[in-house]
């Protein structure tokens, strides 16, 4: 049986892991950490929950021991890009706890926090960056980052980035990378337009694969309820007190719904939280800590919100809303069941879902279990909890409109995230800063506008 020990790690990263009492490796640790310590590009097709973040910081870590050199000052060695703030700090945090007992500087910049802290992080240079792509594009553009130095460059989630229209700050931030440099790349599937964009990353790689693309886990026990639309807050509601639930993750397509779900279930009583874009950073933090802590048990979420969450102990996954993309359905079940547990997926099926659901069986070449409604399901939907009323400072909701026009005014859009945003109308990419902002067109108090047939309004 292979150990850590047997890669010939540096001595100070197998300190650390038998610190965190790490001696086995998973599958795909142990096919890329070999070609990794030699310095071959790789290309990696892997969940989340495979452990394929140690699988690429540890050589990368080893290699910045084996040569050891002070990072130029606004500048970094090895540079890891992630979709999503919450997957950059879990990253972070690995790095850090595997470089625990070297002097290796570890730093995280994305959106929703001031990016002044950021630019004095930089000004000395640090040894591993890991960054969202627009607020990354955001310090290059203000001067405060450079990426010519850049010895290690790691692409996590890359389907997820594509989803989420990064292609354009992808393609931008490639160009300004040095040539000579080795180049890790990680998706969780690999359709043709992931497989491209590898190429444009990636030379000589060595591929591999820990899960063919778009299955299923095999320890998940998937189960499937038809259910009509405005039922299903009964059927959650149903669930949640038959169900041994240690911790749910529950699914909704949109920001709006998952809201609404924690308000029902904050009308019968039942403690949840939503992670979504429209909450501030601060708020997606408490979130995360409180449902990795135990503190709640339901965390109901978006896609793009619950991207590269790894909380160990998730026994439930809950699709409220059928994904309309089959892999995301992946995605989302491959929360549970970590670390040789067993996890168990339900999914609500509303009639305009069937075709969906359609869609991820014949991509997953797998059949949820049917499960029937609760025989006093319609006494359960007649009972049936109000939701609690929306508290007043919840994201953009219940924020002063005054003071939302003068954020505007600012630059800050209060009714969008201030994380990662895609791509503009015009093709530049998006971003936490001035470069994600859309131009606004101001003229002078008191001057004529829109003279239309004659017509004359001022303004002020």
């Amino acid at each position: 049986m292979t150990t850590f020990n047997d890669f010939g790690l540096h001595a100070d990263i197998n300190r650390a892991l038998a610190a965190k009492d790490y001696t086995v490796p998973t599958p795909i640790q142990t096919q890329a950490i070999p070609p990794l310590m030699k310095g071959r590009d790789l290309c990696g097709i892997a969940q989340t929950g495979t452990g394929k973040t140690a699988g690429f910081s540890l050589p990368s870590i080893h290699h910045l021991l084996t040569y050891p050199h002070r990072a130029n000052p606004r500048s970094c060695r090895m540079l890891v890009l992630a979709p999503t703030r919450e997957l950059a700090a879990q990253i972070a945090q690995s790095c850090r706890d595997y470089g625990r007992f070297t002097k290796l500087r570890v730093s995280t910049v994305f959106g929703g926090v001031p990016i002044n802290k950021q630019i004095r992080d930089l000004a000395q240079g640090v040894d591993i960056l890991v960054a969202t792509p627009g607020r990354l594009l955001d310090l290059v553009d203000q001067r405060a980052l450079r990426l010519d130095d850049v010895e290690i460059f790691v692409l996590d989630e890359a389907d997820q980035m594509m989803d989420m229209g990064f292609i354009h700050s992808l393609r931008r931030i490639a160009k300004l990378l040095p040539s000579r440099r080795q180049n890790l790349f990680f998706s969780a599937t690999m359709p043709k337009e992931i497989a491209h964009l590898a190429e444009q990353f990636l030379e000589d790689p060595v591929t591999v694969s820990v899960t063919p693309a778009a299955t299923t886990v095999e320890k998940i026990s998937q189960y499937s309820t038809f259910v009509e639309q405005k039922e299903k807050q009964a059927l959650l509601h149903s669930v949640i007190a038959r169900e041994d639930i240690d911790r749910a993750l529950i699914f909704t397509r949109t920001k709006h719904g998952a809201d609404r779900v924690v308000r029902h279930l904050a009308g019968a009583g039942i403690k949840a939280m939503a992670i979504h874009g429209n909450k501030s950073q601060s708020q997606r933090t408490h979130a995360l800590q409180a449902f990795r802590s135990g503190e709640i048990k339901l965390l109901v979420a978006t896609d793009i919100a619950a991207r590269g969450i790894d909380v160990s102990g998730v026994s439930h996954v809950i699709n409220f809303e059928i994904p309309n993309v089959p892999e995301q359905y992946v995605h989302r079940i491959g929360r549970t069941a970590r670390a040789g547990a067993e996890g168990k997926a339900i999914s609500f099926i509303a009639p305009d879902e069937r075709p969906y659901m359609r869609d991820i069986e014949r991509v997953t070449r797998s059949k949820p279990e049917p499960m029937p409604l609760p025989e006093n399901f319609n006494e359960l939907v007649r009972n049936l909890p109000k939701p609690a009323q929306p508290p007043r400072d919840t994201g953009s909701q219940g924020r002063n409109p005054q003071r939302q026009r003068e954020e505007a005014l600012r630059g800050r859009d209060a009714n969008k995230p201030r994380g990662d945003r895609g791509p503009r109308r015009d093709g530049a990419p998006g971003g936490e800063g001035a470069e994600g902002q859309r131009k606004r067109r101001f003229r002078p108090r008191g001057k004529s506008v829109g003279a239309h047939k004659g017509a004359v309004k001022r303004v002020g």
